[in-house]
């Protein structure tokens, strides 16, 4: 029996190796306790992928966003069984499975530091506080990967508006919800929990930077960040905070989670970038999901992922092989 290699399916570009090799010594853990099938489970799943959007609510559109992109629509089978969300695990095949009861309500996202307004906005709050667009944008992850997505929301600049930022504010961090009860691999020393992303206030203020509450017609399913998530799309996905429950306007440079793990692989700006490669890949092309598993064909990555004409000049004069 002939057996096709997929060269571009390395570990190398999917997982990091010291999270792979956690994992590993979870799995064998987990097997020796007789969790054998626990170990198996993702390979399955990959195999045969269990679509649940289907289950979903559907979430009104009051428009079509004018940013968005005219490239073909990922199909949604992929978008959602193939998802990076580490508290659910760091195989692509994890969070579809275990994501799959998370409880998002009653939701709470928290804003607080430097604002005239700090405050706590249940997620209906939020679904009232602007009309729903359809956003359709490339997202490029930096395994070098890619989808298009129809996603659902606003402009962040909506919430931030109603918070006041004060005179000192000049970034804004994001959280993830950290819930070990529902989310079993933040007992794992994969990251620094809980996962924290951040901006520079422009950034954030940005119309493209997106709050958003849904995709292809319908509520976010678990795995893709519900109940609401943050999608910049000029960067690398790991920049977008899923399952959003605090945000805090700061006077310096926020800590991330991935840049204070590896600083040399994942800078604070994470721009979609070619001409800045990754230590261990180049960022020069991508595989944009949606074809055989087996293909090895492969598309020039765009600049600021291809919206640099909105967002170039907000790195106007800077050094972006330092400031990656």
């Amino acid at each position: 029996m002939l057996i096709k290699k997929a060269p571009e399916f390395r570990w190398s570009e999917i997982t990091p190796k010291h999270v792979y090799m956690n994992r590993r010594k979870f799995l064998a853990a987990a097997a020796a306790a007789g969790g054998a099938a626990l170990a198996a489970g993702p390979f399955s799943r990959w195999i045969e992928p269990e679509l649940r959007a289907a289950d979903l609510a559907p979430l009104k559109v009051a428009s079509k966003s004018p940013f968005s992109t005219t490239d073909k629509v990922t199909p949604i089978q992929l978008v959602t069984t193939y998802n990076n969300f580490y508290e659910f695990g760091t195989d692509k095949a994890d969070p579809a499975h275990y994501a799959t009861k998370f409880k998002t309500r009653p939701w709470t996202v928290t804003v607080e530091g430097e604002v005239a307004k700090p405050q706590k906005f249940s997620i209906d709050d939020l679904l009232a506080m602007a009309p729903m667009e359809e956003r359709i944008y490339r997202h490029r992850c930096v395994e070098a990967w890619s989808i298009v997505v129809p996603w659902i929301g606003y402009s962040l600049s909506v919430l931030i508006n109603k918070v006041q930022p004060t005179p000192k504010a000049k970034f804004v961090q994001f959280f993830t919800d950290l819930d070990p009860n529902q989310m079993p691999f933040v007992r794992q020393p994969i990251l620094d929990w809980p996962y924290r992303e951040g901006l520079r206030l422009d950034e954030a203020m940005h119309p493209l930077t997106t709050l958003c509450f849904g995709m292809f017609d319908q509520v976010l399913p678990n795995q893709d960040g519900a109940p609401v998530r943050t999608i910049i799309p000029w960067k690398y996905g790991f920049k977008s905070t899923k399952s959003l429950v605090r945000i805090r306007f700061m006077t310096t440079q926020p800590e991330t989670s991935w840049n204070e793990e590896a600083p040399t692989e994942y800078g604070f700006y994470s721009n979609v970038n070619p001409n800045k490669d990754h230590p261990r890949w180049s960022q020069k092309t991508e595989r944009r999901l949606g074809g055989s598993i087996f293909s090895t064909a492969r598309q020039q990555t765009l600049m600021f992922n291809g919206y640099g004409d909105q967002v170039a000049s907000l790195y106007k004069g800077m050094d972006l092989q330092k400031n990656f």
